[in-house]
């Protein structure tokens, strides 16, 4: 008995294993495309990898990346779409995981409406919200129809998608999410129909990703959570139900109609190995970007994506 108070004691007085602290910037409020990270904490997947991970929704989605650039977090999710355009600027950036493998993205317009195809939109306003990249997957879209940038009238809608479409206000909007704005429509009861961009002219892409500065971050530390975050996505692929309850849980404004039509939308979209790369998706992406006039010069893959497995 005595030899096991003194054994409990020594136990008792060791100090707790110190876990790696991780920041991670969101790219907009929690919703299921984070569902993997969400999960991941909640079963205790970045506690088991030695992780302790700050998750923090950005008061500005435009900022994110940008403060992974400036050395002000470890990770942010961002979009491979918008990666190419931040290193031909400059910023310190590469990709070292995937959230979301497909585009979410995709022309929106209304299911009963006068628009069947992109053809249709000549002589029609589409809403964008972001200049830049929405435009040139727009452009390229368009153009497979013959149609060009002249041709339509470009109205800025901020980020008031769905309301700005089925108030009239455009015939169309690029940059809506299918799992979201889709069934957002859906329950308002004035249903949309998506033109989508990889089988419009677009190569395709990853519409979430993982970016770190290539030169502060700890590849050791980034291998980890990416273990926890695959661990977390064959989770939800093998147990939907489930990972559903566990991830509404965290909040009530998770519990609606939208988020959980979003959910089953978003789970086949997950990338079920985050941590692998393909350099062609990304070199393919690049040349579209040349060819749309976005930007002067081509770089390699290797300076936008790494395997920080393979170090």
């Amino acid at each position: 008995m005595r030899l096991l108070l003194i054994t409990l004691c020594v136990i008792m007085a060791l100090p707790a294993v110190a876990m790696d602290r991780m920041t991670l910037l969101l790219d907009w409020f929690i919703n299921p495309d984070h569902g993997p990270i969400i999960i991941a904490r909640e079963k205790g997947y970045f506690a088991e990898q030695g992780l302790e991970i700050e998750i923090v929704p950005p008061a500005d989605p435009s900022t994110p990346a940008r403060l992974v650039a400036a050395g002000q977090a470890d990770l942010a999710v961002s979009y491979q779409t918008q990666l190419h355009l931040d290193v031909h600027q400059g910023l310190p950036l590469i990709r070292v995981g995937t959230l979301v493998a497909t585009p979410l993205n995709c022309l929106l317009v209304l299911r009963d409406g006068p628009i069947t195809t992109p053809a249709d939109l000549a002589g029609r306003k589409i809403g964008f919200s972001l200049t830049g990249v929405q435009e040139a997957v727009l452009a390229a879209m368009l153009g497979k129809y013959g149609v060009t940038e002249e041709d339509v009238e470009l109205v800025n809608i901020n980020f008031s998608i769905s309301p700005s479409l089925m108030s009239g206000q455009v015939d169309a909007v690029i940059g809506a999410f299918r799992n979201f704005e889709l069934n957002q429509m859906d329950i308002e009861g004035i249903p949309g129909k998506c033109f989508y961009p990889e089988e419009e002219g677009v190569p395709p892409y990853d519409e979430l990703i993982y970016v770190a500065h290539p030169e502060r971050m700890n590849p050791e530390k980034i291998s980890r959570f990416l273990v926890a975050t695959e661990l977390a996505t064959q989770y939800i692929i093998n147990n939907p139900e489930a990972a559903w309850d566990i991830f509404s849980g965290t909040s009530p404004e998770l519990q609606d109609e939208l988020n959980i039509r979003a959910w089953a939308d978003t789970l086949p979209r997950f990338a079920l190995r985050p941590a692998a790369v393909d350099h062609g998706r990304y070199a393919a992406f690049e040349d579209f970007l040349l060819n749309q006039g976005l930007i002067s010069s081509r770089n390699p893959a290797s300076s936008i994506v790494v395997d920080v497995t393979a170090r």
